[in-house]
């Protein structure tokens, strides 16, 4: 498996990845680690590696786009001292150029998403074992749907940025996209963007499967 005994791993982000965590920085007992997808991947690290400390945080916020994780990513992040680093940002970058047209300063366009993201690799790519790019995406399996067509093109970004500095992607556009061809998006997030826990669990098994998890390995 990837991770050492006593990595941690950090998971930026916005309310993707915050679901209701402990602002600003989430982990520990309770809610701490939020509902989404890293409570997930927490809840299987312990469940088939017990014997591995793993220190899971989530610094995930609500709303947040690359522009607004950049700025606070010395804070959250590189401060931290984390072992790996997990990113996962873009959903509002293209949201806000649909949701709130009149307000074109809110929306963060193809090239400053792909400067925003860059400086945070670079931030850490010294400093970390590793980091994982996770794609955004929005939960539509028409490819020519408007918003679906523009989060391609930030898909495309993360992919090209993981291959340049040697970074893990996870490509949580194209999962959406193998379940769609099954399972409507309604039965795991109503706004085809915010999982409910059957997409979470979705995301956290993909990432994992970037991870050498072994699902056979129990220790006890």
């Amino acid at each position: 498996m990837l991770f050492k005994n006593n990595d941690r791993i950090v998971f930026a982000g916005d309310s993707v990845t915050d679901m209701n965590s402990s602002q600003p920085v989430g982990e520990g007992l309770f809610d701490n680690l939020g509902r989404g997808y890293v409570r997930v991947i927490e809840n299987m690290l312990v469940s088939w590696y017990p014997e591995l400390n793993i220190r899971v945080t989530n610094s995930g916020v609500s709303g947040n786009t690359s522009r607004d994780l950049l700025e606070r990513y010395d804070r959250d992040v590189v401060s931290l001292n984390p072992d790996w680093v997990s990113i996962c940002i873009g959903i509002n970058d293209v949201w806000r150029q649909f949701d709130s047209p009149a307000m074109p300063d809110v929306a963060v366009m193809p090239d400053e998403y792909k400067e925003n993201v860059e400086k945070m690799i670079l931030a850490v790519k010294d400093k970390v074992k590793g980091i994982f790019i996770l794609s955004p995406y929005y939960m539509e399996s028409n490819r020519e749907d408007v918003m679906r067509k523009r989060m391609d093109e930030y898909v495309e970004i993360c992919r090209l940025l993981a291959e340049k500095h040697g970074c893990i992607f996870v490509d949580f556009q194209n999962l959406y996209e193998r379940f769609l061809k099954i399972r409507h998006s309604s039965c795991i997030a109503w706004d085809r963007v915010h999982p409910n826990q059957m997409g979470a669990t979705l995301m956290a098994r993909e990432f994992l499967s970037k991870c050498d998890f072994d699902y056979s390995h129990f220790s006890f």
